[in-house]
């Protein structure tokens, strides 16, 4: 018993010891600064405020928000989003109307207004910006694949 207990605490040190060594080869997002060390705060992107959709990558995705919600109050008293959004606002501002989706409850029961669980739009959606990826993406569209017989990858 006394062997294990010391295998373990010889175990846990070397543990302890290796940590940093591992640290100095690890690949982060932090771009070459030591993890002790405080990284400034990267640049805020522009949000695309182009009113433009983008095309979906699959189904049932979420449409990202073409414009910029900045000051946007989304609470369980008030939604700015439907304020063009909504089924009644959408011949005045020419907003996409809510998906009927969500009109149901849990229980797919349709409702006359919007779900509570649907009601807090940022949740789902993100504005769209101009950015470059921070990581290689080797996503192959449904549609791709299909065309070519195959996956790209």
């Amino acid at each position: 018993m006394k062997s294990l207990m010391k295998f373990g605490l010889v175990l846990a040190g070397l543990a302890i010891i290796s940590v940093p060594v591992l640290a100095e080869d690890m690949v982060t997002l932090r771009k070459g600064i030591a993890i002790e060390k405080e990284a400034g705060a990267p640049v805020m992107p522009k949000v695309e405020n182009k009113d433009v959709k983008r095309v979906r990558n699959y189904p049932e995705q979420p449409p990202t928000i073409p414009h910029h919600v900045r000051d946007y109050e989304v609470t369980k008293n008030a939604n700015k989003c439907l304020s063009c959004h909504a089924r009644t606002r959408t011949g005045e501002s020419q907003a996409p109307m809510v998906s009927v989706t969500h009109f149901m409850d849990r229980d797919n029961q349709v409702l006359a207004t919007v779900s509570p669980r649907r009601y807090f739009c940022n949740q789902c959606h993100v504005v769209q910006e101009d950015v470059k990826p921070l990581i290689e993406n080797t996503f192959t569209d449904v549609e791709d694949v299909l065309k070519t017989g195959k996956d790209k990858q």
